[in-house]
């Protein structure tokens, strides 16, 4: 039996984070940017919420972010 996938929330450390925009590429349907290049969660959520259709994206986008500013986390985490 295969069981569903756990919420994921995709969280940004704004600290890290300096607008390369990498993630917005990755996660279009997720992130938009800001007039200076930083993301912003296209919900309005300060940690959007991660469609289980859309975590392996996530996670490459996670994996792939320069500054290391991206997480997922367990909506229990935050």
């Amino acid at each position: 039996m295969r069981t569903a996938p756990k919420p994921q929330r995709l969280h940004i450390n704004w600290t890290r984070c300096d607008g390369r925009g990498l993630c917005t590429e990755l996660l279009p349907a997720l992130l938009r940017r800001d007039d200076w290049g930083y993301p912003l969660p296209r919900d309005g959520s300060r940690e959007p919420a991660v469609p289980p259709g859309d975590i392996p994206e996530a996670q490459a986008a996670v994996d792939r972010c320069p500054r290391l500013a991206l997480s997922l986390i367990s909506p229990s985490e935050s």
